[in-house]
């Protein structure tokens, strides 16, 4: 049975990848932080199979202390401080993990198993202000945010330890990859959730910013695999792994809309603060290379992302809705006569839009 290690296994891309390697018969160990505040929601349903172990990117014993209980094949590193807007807030923080973790992680897997196959999770962002279009694995980066600056380092770093010490280590510079477990503050969670509360009378409006920017965008149900195909190769290698499709936020924001029957310009508002210093204007991949050397194909359409995010939305906000109810008429209490305390009854229901 092979063993596989994942660094940022309770995010997105870590709660599909388990799925999918559970799924190909290795056991799974996942590296997470302390942390005062529970996060495993995205890998709930699998925990009983799992084996979760403490470390951080920044901590270089804890890595090979997690290297050494977990002995693992494959290690693939998706651990990262990966939101842009946040990477300006905190650009230390960014570079000490989202860079010089890569480091770290390299050094104690050249430390402690040299032979140990690695991916590391490069970004589209690191494009940025982009030199061609599309772009492919030759295409000079441009960043634009401390968040593509770390990435260009962490990728760098791991062409560098693969070409001076033979290790098998390979980038895949992943362009958007979405899904319902994208998190809330990500722009197109952002657009979907917001259209769901919409849609069920629980917001009146949508406040975004630059809706021109345009994105490849793909399901990161299918993106994993890729990252487990490219450790499957004989010889490691980077690989640009996208749809080949340009859409623009406006339109991402036009089909959300539209799928619950209304009309994004009724309820979409730009506001300043929420376009970036340094605006990405435009990311379209090239995955050529990706197609004919580890036979990608995207199987999740634009618009079948679109629509099944809203409808995830929906009926996770129909659910707390309930809960709530649920809750609420938990409490009522009544008098020592048996009447009814009607100060319990101060229950607002709001009944969702058809």
């Amino acid at each position: 049975m092979k063993q596989a290690l994942i660094t940022g296994i309770t995010g997105q891309d870590g709660s599909y990848l388990a799925e999918l390697l559970l799924s190909k018969g290795y056991k799974v160990f996942g590296m997470v932080r302390r942390s005062s505040t529970e996060t495993v929601g995205r890998i709930s349903h699998i925990m009983d199979k799992l084996e979760l172990i403490q470390g951080d990117l920044t901590d270089q014993n804890s890595l090979r202390s997690a290297l050494q209980q977990s002995n693992p094949d494959e290690v693939y590193n998706l651990a990262a401080q990966s939101f842009v807007p946040t990477s300006w807030n905190q650009p230390i923080l960014t570079g000490s993990v989202t860079a010089l973790g890569v480091t770290n992680i390299l050094e104690a897997i050249r430390q402690t198993c040299p032979n140990v196959k690695f991916y590391q999770a490069s970004s589209s962002e690191m494009f940025g202000k982009v030199r061609e279009v599309p772009q492919s694995e030759d295409t000079p980066f441009y960043p634009r945010s401390p968040y593509g600056v770390a990435k260009v380092y962490g990728h760098f770093i791991t062409v560098n330890y693969r070409e001076s010490y033979g290790m098998f280590a390979c980038s895949g510079i992943l362009f958007n990859h979405e899904s319902p477990r994208r998190g809330l503050e990500f722009v197109t969670r952002k657009i979907t959730d917001g259209v769901a509360k919409i849609k069920l009378g629980l917001a009146s409006e949508l406040r975004m910013g630059n809706l021109d920017a345009k994105r490849d965008w793909g399901f990161a149900g299918d993106y994993v695999e890729m990252m487990w195909k490219m450790l499957q190769q004989n010889q490691p290698d980077d690989y640009v792994i996208a749809s080949g499709e340009t859409h623009s936020v406006r339109e991402f924001c036009e089909i959300a809309f539209a799928h619950v029957g209304l009309n994004y310009r009724d309820y979409v508002h730009v506001d300043e603060k929420f376009v970036r210093p340094a605006e990405v204007d435009l990311l379209v991949g090239d995955p050529s290379k990706a197609k004919r050397i580890l036979g990608w194909k995207a199987k999740v359409s634009f618009k079948d992302l679109v629509t099944m995010m809203v409808d995830a939305d929906l009926a996770r906000l129909k659910e707390q809705s309930k809960s709530e109810v649920n809750k609420k008429f938990q409490q009522l209490n009544y008098g020592s006569k048996g009447d009814l305390n009607l100060a319990a009854l101060k229950i607002n229901i709001t009944k969702p839009n058809a």
